[in-house]
């Protein structure tokens, strides 16, 4: 072999010191990874069984029918109230003005009502009269029999002119007993007619409010041919076409609100000693990997594991038993600043580490909530333009008897009425 062959093949292999050097670099890194998995095993717990979670409301028309448009897609993004699907409002809308006409004939017919015991006072008032009247008449022909009784013995007055007078005393005590009898079953109309109207108004009679429910019922119907959005979200599983004939409840999509996710990290339950509400948490998402890190805390631990609360769950006292580590699932919230700048899914896997060196917190809640999880303020618009709707109709068909009941129960009240 040519002697700068060897020496060319000499030099191109690594010297003993690097390589000495090499070995003692790894197994320092070595020896400090391990040191700081041992210093960091008991201050964090740490998972990759975790998924991202988040409110899904599935979108269930009130009222059955025929869809006409559909105001949103798969993917898109809606605002609360925005309009999701029309049905065909036909049906509803007829609904809607015969419970209207029924509403404004029961408010005159009740208003009838009221106005007899006017009447009715008058027509007491005139019996009474008669009464008086006849009573008058008895007593004129009483004193005209008297009178002449005395005289018929002395011949001064005749046998047929006595007979007169005995005879027009009787048709004047005929007369009272009727006028008496007139003035009873007056006075028992309007008993009868006030058993009607006592204690109660226009507004708040039975009848209106039986026909006023009616008037809401088809309101509310009709209003509900056009279908909101109770939360905003990202629509997901639309599962409804145009012309399609649907039922109430029938679901057509759903609604996911990514705005507000949260992660269930599901931790063996050996590693449940030391996790605590309120301990902070790191988490990280395949969809983006370690270079995006999200931050949250722990808000809560299950009641349960999740076989305990699958479709199926096991049946440990059957047969032959091999045990299975269980897991528990504990949500953990996200920072929304951090949700907004990396949106997650719904289903992401994550990896979360949870930092249990805190151990002040519970393991589970110790006060009720307070505040509801979740509310919407789309259908309070509908309730008050249904009460709006019958308060015109009333007024409308009140006349001034009910104008007046109006205005004298505010006034006795001290509030504003209600549009």
């Amino acid at each position: 072999m040519n002697p700068s062959q060897v020496s060319g093949a000499e030099s191109s292999q690594p010297s003993r010191p690097a390589v000495r050097g090499l070995v003692v670099a790894l197994a320092l890194g070595g020896v400090a990874y391990g040191a700081y998995h041992f210093a960091m095993s008991g201050k964090v717990e740490h998972t990759d069984n975790a998924y991202v979670q988040a409110n899904v409301v599935q979108v269930t028309p009130a009222v059955g029918g025929t869809v006409l448009s559909i105001g949103a897609d798969d993917t898109d993004l809606v605002r609360p109230g925005q309009v999701l699907l029309k049905l065909d409002p036909a049906d509803a809308q007829v609904a809607l003005d015969q419970a209207q006409a029924q509403l404004a004939q029961t408010v005159r017919e009740v208003r009838t009502l009221f106005a007899n015991n006017g009447s009715l006072q008058a027509q007491i008032q005139l019996r009474q009269a008669d009464v008086a009247k006849a009573q008058n008449e008895v007593a004129r022909a009483q004193d005209d029999v008297k009178r002449r009784a005395p005289l018929v013995a002395t011949g001064a007055v005749g046998q047929e002119e006595f007979n007169h007078s005995t005879a027009q005393l009787t048709s004047a005590r005929s007369a009272l007993a009727a006028a008496q009898s007139a003035l009873s079953a007056a006075q028992e109309q309007l008993l009868a007619n006030q058993s009607l109207t006592d204690g109660t108004t226009i507004a708040q009679h039975p009848n209106v409010a039986r026909a006023a429910a009616r008037v809401r019922e088809a309101y509310l119907a009709w209003k509900r041919v056009e279908l909101p959005a109770p939360v905003g979200g990202y629509v997901a599983k639309r599962n409804v076409q145009v012309g399609q004939r649907i039922q109430a409840g029938t679901p057509v999509m759903s609604l996911v609100s990514l705005d507000q996710a949260w992660v269930d990290a599901n931790f063996k339950e050996s590693q449940l000693q030391r996790i605590r509400i309120g301990q902070p948490a790191t988490l990280t998402a395949d969809v983006y990997g370690q270079k995006v890190v999200y931050h949250g805390s722990v808000v809560g631990l299950s009641a349960g594991t999740g076989a305990a609360f699958s479709l199926l769950p096991a049946q440990n006292a059957t047969g032959n038993w091999i045990k299975i580590v269980q897991r528990v699932p504990v949500r953990i919230a996200l920072q929304a600043d951090e949700l907004k700048a990396h949106p997650l899914r719904v289903g992401l896997s994550m990896e979360v580490e949870v930092d249990v060196s805190q151990q002040s917190g519970a393991m589970l809640a110790q006060t009720p909530r307070q505040e509801p999880v979740a509310r919407t303020e789309v259908f309070d618009a509908v309730q008050k333009d249904a009460e709006a709707l019958v308060s015109r109709i009333i007024v409308a068909n009140a006349g001034r008897v009910g104008t007046q009941q109006a205005a004298a129960a505010v006034k006795s009240s001290g509030k504003r009425p209600r549009a």
